[in-house]
């Protein structure tokens, strides 16, 4: 392990900060297990009562590009309150209800839900859950509930990570694609004042994998990139960007979108918790 000089630090924000490297598709599935509405793998879905994954991650990707293109999310927002519209916004999906445009093909995979037909390994039966609008809500708010204190323990615990950068000298910038209310969510998770600056796609209008949106991080910390380390969950978002700008990198690698064979001599290493990037840096 190779010890790196550098001088200030960018940090991703989901996936990163608030969980252990794991994309958020997986934090909210375990929301779903919980809830008894996600069936594992092997187990048998039950019509009109549970899921299986495939039909959640469709429903997950529908939940953020209706959120991206559809004015929901406002700079009050808390985080509870984007977990609750995002789980909205799936459940209304997964239950065949109308859906918000997004201009991708959302209402056709809908639809194969409705009606899983022959290219489906399941029976020809609906498999839209049988949930009311009220259902659905109610829902919503317990299972955000639930996935936010999750978060809010995991914040916490990495919050003495920043503190101890912040003791040792190092300035850091938080980069970000978020929803236009990240200063929100941080100054909720108790983390606002540890970031010399935040630059957040729904602002700047740049987003990941999009190398401008880390070289407005490195502008921000006034130092040149190679002496700038940026910790990221995604290795195409966060990682390959920021080291084509010049940067180092540390890939903080939980549960991922999909599993892709990846060069991993890319990132300068790879950890599974925050507190373990101390081990690359001098530290006191």
């Amino acid at each position: 392990m190779k010890v790196l000089d550098i001088k200030g630090i960018i940090f991703d924000y989901g996936g990163t900060l608030d969980t252990r490297g794991d994309h958020w598709s997986e934090v909210l599935w375990q929301g779903y297990e919980h809830f008894g509405i996600g069936v594992a793998d092997d187990e048998e879905v039950e019509p009109g009562v549970s899921i299986y994954k495939q039909a959640f991650r469709d429903a997950y990707v529908y939940g953020e590009r209706a959120l991206a293109v559809n004015p929901i999310v406002t700079p009050d927002f808390h985080f509870e309150d984007i977990l609750r519209e995002k789980l909205i916004l799936e459940l209304n999906f997964l239950a065949g209800k109308e859906l918000l445009e997004t201009g991708k093909d959302d209402s056709e995979k809908q639809a194969k839900l409705g009606n899983p037909g022959k290219d489906s390994d399941a029976s020809s039966e609906s498999l839209f859950l049988s949930l009311s609008d009220s259902e659905i809500q109610q829902i919503a708010v317990d299972m955000a509930r639930y996935i936010n204190a999750k978060t809010l323990a995991l914040l916490n615990e990495n919050k003495q990570v920043l503190e101890h950068l912040k003791q040792n000298g190092y300035p850091m910038v938080l980069v970000s694609n978020f929803y236009g209310n990240i200063n929100q969510v941080l100054k909720d998770a108790g983390i606002d004042g540890y970031f010399e600056d935040v630059i957040e796609s729904a602002v700047v209008g740049v987003r990941k994998p999009n190398p401008a949106i880390f070289a407005l991080g490195v502008c921000a910390l006034d130092l040149p990139a190679s002496q700038v380390l940026v910790v990221g969950d995604t290795y195409g978002k966060d990682i390959v960007p920021a080291h084509k700008l010049g940067c180092h990198t540390l890939w903080i690698k939980g549960l991922q979108w999909e599993e892709k064979k990846v060069d991993e001599s890319i990132p300068d290493g790879i950890i599974k918790k925050l507190s373990e990037m101390e081990e690359f840096l001098k530290i006191s």
